[in-house]
């Protein structure tokens, strides 16, 4: 399939505490269950909307039912295709939805709404990043000053103006040939393991950076000023 221009952005239920999500005219905007609440209240048409809508209220599944019945000119703030999941399925709905925006060509995926709240939830949407890496694309995770990516065998740059923390953890094992330069503690060809978090609170100086891996996975979160 060819790769979709633009990215793909799914909204979901989890804690959400920024105030805005940045939208591309090429983008294409999954409400994820419960998501569906906060693209109302941040004024987001969701081109899709995709659950088994357990986490989704009342009010607002009533709405969504309203406005998916209504004409299409009267229509606000409601998306194009309602996918409604079987609530007995393997995939959670994030999952789910990401399988559709592979499905459409699309590579790069940024997650709102994908943290907080249940840990085992917060726990499922990080393995997701593992499952859009062995897919061949790139997943973000963002919440109020913070972001969480995942790289394998490969670098990760960052400019002098950043500010914050940055911590870095093995995932699935060892990860060889750790880098870390421009950054107050720096790291060189180490080896990181997954029971052992000592990459963790790493700090920006007003340098520019590079994160890079040799040879396998880490989890990225970045923490900004």
């Amino acid at each position: 399939m060819e790769q979709a221009e633009g990215r793909c952005i799914l909204v979901c239920a989890g804690d959400l505490e920024i105030s805005q999500i940045p939208v591309q005219e090429k983008d294409l905007v999954i409400a994820v269950d419960g998501g569906y609440g906060y693209c109302q209240l941040l004024e987001i048409e969701p081109d899709v909307v995709i659950g088994d809508f357990d986490s989704l209220g009342e009010s607002y599944a009533q709405q969504l039912e309203e406005a998916c019945g209504s004409e299409p000119e009267t229509r606000k703030h409601v998306p194009g295709e309602v996918i409604r999941l079987n609530p007995v399925k393997d995939d959670t709905d994030t999952l789910a939805a990401l399988r559709y925006g592979l499905e459409q060509g699309y590579r790069e995926f940024h997650l709102y709404g994908a943290l907080g709240g249940r840990l085992e939830h917060t726990i499922a949407n990080l393995q997701c990043l593992l499952f859009l890496k062995h897919a061949k694309a790139s997943g973000y995770l963002w919440d109020a000053g913070t972001m969480t990516t995942l790289i394998r065998n490969e670098s990760l740059s960052f400019r002098e103006e950043m500010e914050g923390m940055l911590s870095v953890f093995a995932v699935g094992g060892q990860a060889v040939g750790v880098t870390e330069k421009g950054l107050k503690y720096l790291l060189h060809d180490a080896v990181l393991t997954n029971d052992f978090p000592v990459g963790i609170s790493n700090e920006f100086i007003g340098e520019k950076a590079e994160l890079s891996v040799r040879d396998g996975t880490l989890l990225v979160m970045v923490r900004w000023a």
